[in-house]
């Protein structure tokens, strides 16, 4: 392995990638700087199923730490690399798998649709994964007419109005999210009239309520690019603005609030990529026997998008 010291910092990470034939996968939510170095850039729909195909032996996950473990649970053989292993996910954090049992002896005729954003642990004791993408499709594909959603309640609430099953909800939630306000959209948009205003389902009741377009990260991406779209009020972490700004030049996109940041998302760096990728590590793996169970759940999830 050889790096050539004047080379800039991109070129050294892409030269390297090339030596150990790795694939960047990069969530929406992350840094600029390491958008512009993806192999492949999106919501956790399809960097999972990116991960799937992938032919590479290693792949650079630049997200949050259960995006890493969902690619790890797909492609048993390749070595996933997390830049930065405190990248973790508070939302993630507010339910395991001895917590879900346990709901699970309180409902037992309940299915349980466990959103992507979750532990390996979690998604094993699931019946089926979602993504805000794909969320109420998931839910109306199951055979049961009571849901169990875990573990965001905002999420869930939302795929409740869009189906007759009766969900029960878990109690949590994204902090950054939750940060945004129906206020700041009411102000937004008598500012900027013309704007359409797309939220993420992940955002409050009185939130989404007021949006024209509900819409995970990669919707929000594909919207952008409509032809009558040309001023969008969006809904979600600031780190999607960078990548609708480079792909829709001479749109307007306004974020609903300064204080939609993940840090989480935030802590990986060009320079801890680099490292990752000469240190091989920090790596993620996920036990084989809670790996088989939550990878059936989300190819169940995989096979019906």
């Amino acid at each position: 392995m050889t790096i050539i010291k004047d080379l800039s910092l991109e070129e050294r990470i892409l030269k390297l990638k090339e030596e150990r034939n790795a694939v960047i996968l990069v969530h929406n939510y992350q840094l600029g700087e390491i958008q512009d170095i993806a192999d492949f850039i999106g919501d956790s729909l399809g960097l999972s199923q990116n991960a799937a195909k992938t032919e590479a032996e290693v792949i650079v996950f630049c997200g949050v730490h259960f995006m890493a473990e969902t690619a790890a649970i797909l492609c048993p053989d390749m070595t996933v690399l997390l830049p930065d292993i405190h990248a973790g996910c508070p939302m993630a954090n507010m339910i395991n798998a001895e917590q879900l049992r346990q709901k699970k002896k309180e409902l037992p005729n309940a299915s349980v649709v466990c959103y992507i954003n979750s532990t390996a642990e979690v998604k094993a004791e699931s019946d089926i994964c979602c993504t805000s993408a794909n969320a109420v499709k998931v839910v109306e594909s199951v055979d049961n007419d009571e849901i169990l959603f875990v573990p965001d309640q905002y999420l869930g609430h939302y795929v409740s109005t869009k189906t007759n099953k009766k969900v029960h909800l878990w109690p949590g939630y994204c902090p950054t999210h939750a940060r945004i306000r129906d206020q700041d959209i009411i102000r937004l948009k008598q500012e900027y009239p013309q704007a359409k205003v797309v939220i993420h389902p992940e955002c409050r009741p009185e939130v989404i309520a007021l949006a024209d377009e509900v819409f995970s990260t990669g919707g929000m991406v594909r919207y952008a690019q409509s032809e009558d779209v040309s001023e969008m009020i969006v809904g979600t972490e600031l780190g999607i603005i960078h990548r609708l700004r480079k792909e829709n030049p001479g749109k307007k996109f306004i974020s609903v609030s300064e204080q939609a940041v993940c840090p989480n998302m935030k802590l990986i760096t060009l320079e801890k990529v680099l490292w990752s990728l000469e240190e091989m590590a920090p790596e993620v793996r996920v036990p084989e026997a809670i790996r088989l169970k939550a990878k059936a759940a989300v190819e169940k999830m995989l096979a019906i998008v």
